[in-house]
C-alpha cells in the first residue's frame, strides 16, 4: 500500500479581490457564467470548527490541539452574512445551505436562522432554508431551529455499527446520540430528513446494506456520497473510493431500485426509489460521474470569501467590500462580476489536472466551506 502524505498547508490566506467592474451589474435574477449556469444555489459556512475529526474532512494529524482557528473578529457576523444573503438573492438564488465545519457549534445560531427566513427571493417568496450537521447537537436544538425558520436538515451519518461510528468521527461519539438527534429533527417538522453516508472503500462499505435497512420506510432519504478528493489533508487515494454503481447494486440485490427523476436542475444526487415504494436513496458521484455541467452553487466562507467550486484553491474576498463600505449596489455588482467570469468544471477535468487545480494552490478544506 502506498504511504499516506498529508500535506501541511492552510489555504485560508489564499484570497482574491472581490473587485467592482467597472460597468456595474445589476441583480435582476438572470445571471449565468461563462457556461450559461445559473446562480441558484449558496451555501453558507458560519465556522471552521468541528467535534468530529473525521480522516476524510479534519483529520486529527492536522487538526490537533494546537491548531490554530479563525479568531471570532474575523468570522462574518450574523448581519454581514444576511446582507451578503441578500444580494445572492438578488441575483437568483433559491436556496441557502449553512454549514461548517459544524454549525451548531457557531453560538445562537438560530438568530441567524431568523434572519435569513425574513429573506425574499426574486419571486418574493422565502428561500429553501437548510443545515448540515452531523448531528451531535441536533436533539438539543431541533426545535428552536424550526421555530427560528428552518425547513430541513441533512445529517452526516458514516454508518450505524457503534465501534466503526466511533472509529471515524475519532472522538468516541456514539452513534446513539447522533440517532436521537435525528428523531429530535423529525419530531420538530425539520424535513424531508436527509442523511449523508460518505462511503469510504475498507473502512465502512459493510454499513451500506444495514443503513439501507435501518432507514428504508421511514421517509428519510438516505444518500451515499462517493470518497472525495477535497482539500489537501484527507490523504486521499483513488483506490478508496467505492464507485456509486457499486454502491446501487449492493442495495439493488436485496431491495429492487427504480431510478426516478431529479428534484431539481442541478441536483448533485441521482434518485433511486424502492420499487415496493419504501422510499428513496441519493447517489452523489463526485468522483466517477461529474455533474459540472448544471452545477448552479456557490460557496460563502465563515470569513466571507466567495468560492465557486468545492476544489477551488482560492475565493474572493467579499469581507473586504463589506467591511471597506461598499453599498449594496456595490456588493451585488462585484457578485455578478464574479459569477459572471466562471468556469469551473474540476471534476470534469479532474484526471488531467494537477493536484494543486494550477491556480498556485491547494484545494481548500471542506471544513473551511462545507460541503
Amino acid at each position: 500500500m502506498a504511504e499516506r502524505v498529508i500535506p501541511l498547508v492552510d489555504q485560508r490566506l489564499a484570497a482574491l479581490g472581490a473587485t467592482l467592474p467597472a460597468q456595474p451589474i445589476a441583480a435582476t435574477g438572470l445571471l449565468a457564467d461563462t457556461l450559461g449556469r445559473p446562480l441558484r444555489d449558496l451555501r453558507i459556512s458560519v465556522t471552521d470548527r468541528c467535534n468530529f475529526r473525521c480522516s476524510y474532512c479534519m483529520p486529527k494529524e492536522v487538526f490537533d490541539k494546537d491548531y490554530q482557528y479563525l479568531p471570532h473578529a474575523s468570522l462574518l457576523s450574523f448581519e454581514e452574512i444576511t446582507r451578503t444573503a441578500r444580494q445572492f438573492l438578488a441575483h437568483g438564488v433559491h436556496k441557502i445551505r449553512l454549514t461548517g465545519g459544524e454549525p451548531l457549534l457557531r453560538k445562537n445560531l438560530e438568530i441567524l436562522v431568523g434572519q435569513l427566513a425574513a429573506l425574499r427571493t426574486v419571486d418574493g417568496t422565502p428561500p429553501e432554508l437548510t443545515l448540515t450537521t452531523n448531528g451531535s447537537l441536533l436533539a438539543r436544538k431541533a426545535r428552536v431551529l424550526k421555530e427560528a425558520g428552518l425547513q430541513r436538515v441533512t445529517v452526516s451519518l458514516d454508518g450505524l455499527d457503534d465501534e466503526i461510528f466511533r472509529r471515524m468521527n475519532d472522538v468516541d461519539f456514539p452513534v446513539a446520540e447522533v440517532l436521537d438527534g435525528i428523531a429530535a429533527a423529525r419530531a420538530a417538522g425539520l424535513g424531508p430528513i436527509k442523511v449523508n453516508m460518505v462511503v469510504k472503500r475498507g473502512t465502512n462499505e459493510d454499513q451500506i446494506l444495514p443503513m439501507a435497512r435501518h432507514f428504508r420506510g421511514t421517509g428519510v432519504v438516505l444518500r451515499f456520497i462517493e470518497y472525495m478528493d477535497v482539500g489537501a489533508t484527507n490523504g486521499w487515494r483513488m483506490d478508496e473510493v467505492l464507485p456509486s454503481a457499486a454502491v446501487r447494486d449492493i442495495i439493488h440485490a436485496e431491495f429492487p431500485l427504480v431510478q426516478l427523476a431529479p428534484s431539481a436542475p442541478g441536483e448533485t444526487a441521482e434518485r433511486w426509489g424502492y420499487a415496493d415504494g419504501q422510499g428513496e436513496i441519493g447517489l452523489i458521484s463526485s468522483v466517477t460521474q461529474a455533474f459540472c455541467g448544471d452545477c448552479n452553487r456557490a460557496r460563502l466562507s465563515t470569513e466571507g470569501k466567495l468560492y465557486l467550486c468545492l476544489f477551488a484553491s482560492n475565493g474572493y474576498d467579499l469581507r473586504a467590500l463589506l467591511r471597506g463600505g461598499a453599498s449594496d449596489a456595490e456588493l451585488a455588482s462585484a457578485i455578478g462580476h464574479i459569477w459572471q467570469g466562471r468556469g469551473d468544471r474540476y471534476s470534469e477535468l479532474r484526471s488531467t489536472l494537477a493536484a494543486d487545480t494550477g491556480t498556485g494552490g491547494r484545494r481548500v478544506e471542506m471544513s473551511y466551506i462545507g460541503g
